[in-house]
């Protein structure tokens, strides 16, 4: 009920389903078996797959967070000194990044300090709904506006040195780093500002000035806008991934709220993991230049790895997302989202085209493609694709297909027998072990039900929790 309004049919409960839009309830929730299921798109699950889905946490992180609420203690491992220091110095970086958020959200928002600020938003379409959503603030020119700032707070200034928002003078006098810039908090997946990003009001360089990496900030994990987003990427199954700030901005002003940004960097692996939480497939939309294309085929390896399918959305030469959207509107946008190509298709037509027309550029051409293919989860696919690279290049189909053999590629896997069942370590009767889910459920329960506990205790988890992590969890729960 935190999540969705649900009202009472008969013992079970009705809500609108949250992974699509809909306006008749298909959610029903059985309280008294602890289960959920959507008919409208067939997922289902306990308490801890329906967090999982609506957050984005792992299993432990799910039942964390379930027993924070309902005030049950899960001890954990004990720290060693060092890594409990890490963690306090991990949490104070956050509470300073928090505070900065918020002062430089003030001074955009109400201070004349920020009405540079204020008139550059609003000359490119930008009003107070946008600054709010993303908090968005203003640095103002003097320089130790900041440090004052936290200084009045009680924050001791080596915090946020480490966070990279403030530098020292040689002699010791400590400045702000982002001065008359505006500013994009960078949060992360749970709503904690990790970072910053800051840009330039006129045409002086450097454009952008971002936070350095720290002990709460990797670029390579954290995607800008994916904490406004997520909720849009579950709904629509999609998720479109950008280069820039402004031309995430200008999705969500348009109605595309289901976008990300990386934040200066290539897509990495944990890109692809974050957004595999939310999204069922990623729209690549960069700039079509040639280093908008190397970085669309940067993140074919890291997608197709992990099992995404992706496409690419093209646009014009020279356009990116804001400057279409300003000149062409939403319908037209809409328009090159359905249209979108499969990213290996764009890769394989732009491998051929520019491998030149000697026969050792060709060959060349054709071994790029198929290291490539090598990348496919799916064997099915695998071949369509080799049956199309033959008619493309005139190779025949079997020999592309020993060329990818020779180049690695993975036969299907064997289908695992189910192994017999193993004797139990309690006399009496065979291990009463439980599926992924029945296991889930009963942790559901022992969260809720001091009975169950007691149940489960006489029984012994490890005769019912073949899952070593969820095992785990149950122990510490009894």
């Amino acid at each position: 009920s935190s999540y969705l309004t649900l009202k009472r049919s008969g013992d079970n409960r009705l809500g609108l389903g949250p992974s699509h839009g809909e306006k008749t309830p298909s959610l029903n929730v059985n309280s008294r078996r602890q289960i959920c299921h959507c008919v409208g798109c067939g997922v289902g699950g306990n308490v801890f797959s329906f967090l999982m889905r609506m957050e984005g946490l792992s299993f432990p992180e799910a039942v964390r967070r379930l027993a924070e609420r309902v005030g049950v203690e899960i001890e954990e491992t004990a720290l060693s000194p060092a890594e409990m220091r890490r963690r306090e110095e991990a949490e104070r970086m956050l509470r300073v990044s928090e505070v900065a958020s918020l002062f430089y959200h003030q001074v955009l928002m109400e201070a004349p300090e920020g009405e540079p600020g204020r008139r550059y938003l609003k000359e490119r379409g930008y009003g107070r709904t946008t600054s709010e959503q993303f908090r968005l603030g203003f640095a103002p020119r003097r320089g130790e506006a900041l440090v004052e700032h936290l200084a009045a707070k009680g924050f001791d200034p080596q915090w946020a040195q480490r966070l990279g928002l403030v530098r020292q003078r040689d002699e010791g006098k400590s400045y702000d780093l982002f001065r008359q810039r505006l500013i994009f908090p960078i949060f992360d997946a749970r709503g904690g500002v990790v970072a910053f990003g800051a840009r330039v009001l006129d045409a002086s360089l450097p454009k952008y000035l971002n936070s350095p990496e720290s002990p709460v900030y990797h670029k390579g994990r954290i995607l800008y806008g994916l904490h406004q987003g997520r909720d849009a990427m579950r709904q629509r199954g999609e998720a479109v991934v950008v280069e820039g700030y402004f031309d995430l901005l200008a999705l969500h002003r348009a109605g595309f709220t289901n976008a990300a940004a990386s934040c200066g960097t290539a897509l990495t692996v944990e890109h692809a993991r974050l957004l595999k939480r939310y999204a069922d497939r990623v729209l690549l939309l960069v700039d079509q230049d040639s280093a908008g294309r190397k970085a669309t085929f940067r993140a074919v390896d890291v997608l197709l790895a992990e099992g995404i399918p992706a496409a690419v959305v093209e646009l014009e030469a020279g356009e990116d997302p804001d400057s279409f959207l300003r000149r062409r509107g939403e319908g037209p946008m809409r328009e090159r989202f359905a249209a979108a190509r499969p990213v290996l298709d764009v890769f394989i037509e732009a491998t051929l085209a520019g491998g030149g027309e000697g026969i050792a550029e060709r060959a060349r051409a054709v071994e790029t493609v198929l290291a490539k293919l090598q990348l496919l989860p799916s064997d099915i696919e695998r071949s369509l694709y080799l049956k199309r690279l033959a008619e493309r290049t005139g190779l025949g189909e079997s020999l592309l297909q020993q060329k990818l053999t020779a180049q690695g590629a993975t036969p299907p896997p064997a289908v695992r027998r189910p192994e017999p069942a193993r004797p139990s370590s309690r006399s009496g009767s065979p291990r009463q072990e439980l599926g992924e889910k029945s296991q889930d459920w009963l942790l559901a329960l022992l969260l809720a039900d001091a009975g169950v506990r007691r149940r489960v205790a006489e029984e012994g988890a490890a005769n019912l929790f073949s899952d070593e992590e969820r095992r785990g969890l149950a122990e510490r729960l009894l």
